[in-house]
């Protein structure tokens, strides 16, 4: 039986819960009203087994998911865990083994791996960029540009692989960004307004793109402040200006070959849209032993 271990920052069994629907909306997507190749070339009596293998070094998120697929279709089919979510994988070993009927294994595989690669993607993603920032104190961030309605899977990945998560969504953080601003008229007001009608525990932070603004930002009671693609020589002045009264945090045109330079400018936080908006997949197959 499966036999998955609990990481910080890994999956509730309320979460898991609540994904169920949409876990099963994802099934249907793809297998309609029949998988018509499996049903017309496998027996429905065929047992086999099938490995799940990473084809290249990364870092394993979507574990549970997969599993949860596998067993929303057919909760008789046995797991075996090789590799949790979090833990580093090298090309050619093995994530998980399943034992049970070929029809259901075959008929979830694509579903199932789909996630898999996504989830494993972000986490291996968020792991390089954790590993160029080593040694300062920097945090590598996410933001809300995710797959619609699979947010918190997108985030949880970027756990895995080391990262924290920013506000997940509109309501449980308030961020004043160029066009609110513009709107308000200043800086002071705009912070003023969301003080007034925001719950008293909400954080508030502000989005600056020149050094001119933050002393505003310092007198208007924000939390935070986020610093919009300056470059690091300027980031590092910026984060001086604060002198430590706010938490810090860059983003906008972050890359492996800048963010150690970022991070060295005193940032609290780097938040990086493309760990999620542009996901490159890690690379997992299923083979079929019969």
């Amino acid at each position: 039986m499966n036999n998955m271990q609990t990481k910080p920052g890994a999956l509730s069994n309320d979460m898991m819960f609540m994904l169920d629907p949409l876990l099963r909306q994802a099934l249907q997507e793809d297998i309609g009203s029949g998988d018509l190749t499996t049903t017309t070339i496998i027996p429905e009596d065929a047992l086999g087994e099938a490995v799940i293998v990473a084809n290249e070094g990364g870092v394993v998120a979507g574990g549970p998911i997969a599993i949860r697929l596998f067993q929303l279709f057919d909760p008789e089919l046995t797991i075996q865990i090789f590799k949790h979510d979090g833990e580093a994988v090298r090309s050619g070993e093995t994530l998980m083994t399943l034992h049970g009927r070929v029809r259901s294994i075959l008929t979830v595989e694509r579903v199932a791996l789909n996630f898999l690669m996504r989830l494993s993607g972000i986490a291996t993603a968020t792991h390089e960029l954790v590993s160029c920032i080593a040694g300062t104190h920097a945090r590598i961030a996410d933001t809300r540009k995710t797959m619609p309605l699979f947010r918190v899977l997108d985030k949880y990945a970027v756990r895995m692989g080391g990262g924290i998560n920013h506000r997940f969504g509109l309501y449980d953080a308030i961020l004043i960004k160029d066009n609110h601003l513009a709107y308000a008229g200043s800086i002071q007001k705009a912070v003023q307004l969301a003080r007034r009608h925001a719950p008293h525990l909400v954080p508030i932070e502000v989005e600056v793109e020149q050094l001119e603004d933050i002393p505003e930002v310092i007198a208007s009671g924000a939390d935070a402040v986020l610093f919009d693609n300056m470059p690091p020589n300027v980031l590092t002045r910026a984060v001086e200006a604060v002198d430590g009264r706010l938490t810090t945090e860059a983003s906008g045109g972050i890359t492996k070959e800048n963010i150690r330079a970022v991070a060295e400018s005193g940032v609290d936080i780097i938040s990086v849209g493309n760990l999620t908006h542009s996901v490159r997949a890690l690379d997992i197959s299923l083979d079929l032993h019969l």
